[in-house]
């Protein structure tokens, strides 16, 4: 087929624009094409410069015969730009996808070329044959909306500073420890620094109780940030007039799980996903089997795959402990006692694992039918 009957074609049902995009600080690099074998039109522009991406569209569907009307596709990788530029491609009528990087196939045969001209292509492939029906084993990234994702900055913040919070009272230990002195980081820290004194009993040096003043400073606003942002909460709780807050009320009426899980799962996890099957809830917290078997070998376990969302993840395990000791008569506990409770340390420890897996099931159940998990209890109110 000549390039003039290609372009007649092309024009004469719309076609199709597919377009990659390698995200930078600095600069983005964008591949297109029209269909699968053709040679990629790479350009460079620079990062966040929405009108020079537009003009590049428009250029693109020139350079390969395509009207303006012809359909647009994209797909650039998830990070650091985090949904901003998915939702507006497709306010200029842009249909993206969000592709997990560590989803994309990579040859593992030899060492890699890795440069953003070469994964920008790589990526545009992989949206060309996802596109044209070819199975293609990449994970598209399920995009929240501004709502959804505002949710989760609360939560977020808090453990920002919560982590923050122990980095400065870390590092105070650790000075105070480098002079020999142990004093107590709490109320009236401040006040007590003039009278604190050394082995050879002289006061500490005017650099570093200065040093200590500006510290303790940090930490109480820390600290008073922490209990504004704890008090909203809780307000927001008790008020439920938002999905993230009216799903962590209904959390909170079962023993063991407080605020701070109530809120992170709910923001996080149950709040704006949809789970069609235990299987999918298991697989989103990173809460799923790996099994190994290959041939004759025998068949082992390589743990959980850990490919979900951390937070959550860790907060599920957190809370099984919690669960074991406020509800010891639920069919949970049970389960885990009469399986791993005569068992050593590290079994018990497998049998967290599981058993966290176990209750973010049940607590989408109870979420979506209102059950109740088996012999679970609630709070008195």
């Amino acid at each position: 087929m000549t390039a003039t009957t290609h372009q007649q074609k092309s024009s004469g049902d719309n076609g199709v624009l597919y377009m990659a995009l390698e995200l930078g600080w600095s600069q983005w690099k964008l591949a297109f094409v029209s269909e699968a074998g053709q040679k990629p039109r790479q350009q460079t522009i620079a990062a966040r410069d929405l009108e020079a991406l537009q003009r590049e569209i428009v250029r693109a569907k020139a350079r390969f015969g395509l009207c303006e009307a012809a359909r647009a596709v994209s797909c650039f990788e998830a990070g650091r730009d985090g949904f901003w530029l998915h939702r507006y491609l497709g306010s200029i009528g842009v249909e993206n996808r969000v592709v997990d990087s560590a989803s994309i196939e990579m040859n593992r045969r030899a060492r890699q070329v890795k440069s953003d001209g070469v994964d920008v292509q790589k990526l545009l492939s992989q949206l060309v044959r996802s596109e044209t029906g070819e199975h293609v084993r990449w994970s598209v990234v399920r995009v929240p909306s501004v709502e959804q994702e505002d949710g989760r900055q609360l939560s977020r913040e808090l453990e920002t500073l919560k982590q923050e919070r122990t980095a400065h009272r870390n590092r105070m230990r650790g000075l105070l420890a480098s002079q020999g002195v142990d004093l107590k980081i709490r109320r009236g820290f401040r006040e007590k620094l003039p009278l604190v004194k050394l082995w050879d009993g002289s006061s500490l040096s005017e650099d570093l109780r200065s040093r200590f003043e500006r510290e303790w400073e940090r930490l109480e606003l820390l600290e008073k940030q922490i209990a504004d942002l704890e008090k909203q909460r809780r307000d927001r709780i008790s008020q439920a007039q938002e999905p993230v807050s009216q799903i962590a009320q209904h959390l909170c009426k079962l023993k063991s799980i407080g605020l701070n899980s109530a809120w992170l799962f709910s923001g996080e996890f149950f709040a704006w996903r949809q789970f069609r099957n235990r299987r999918q809830v298991g697989s989103l917290a990173g809460l799923a089997p790996t099994p190994y078997q290959s041939g004759d070998r025998l068949h082992r376990e390589q743990g959980i795959s850990r490919a979900g969302n951390e937070r959550v993840r860790n907060m599920a395990i957190e809370i099984a402990w919690a669960w074991l000791r406020f509800q010891p008569r639920s069919q949970l506990s049970l389960w885990f006692q009469e399986r791993f409770g005569k068992g050593g340390s590290r079994s018990r420890r497998i049998g967290i694992v599981a058993l966290a897996r176990k209750l973010l099931v049940a607590l989408w159940r109870y979420l979506e039918t209102g059950e109740v998990p088996d012999g679970a209890e609630l709070k008195s109110i």
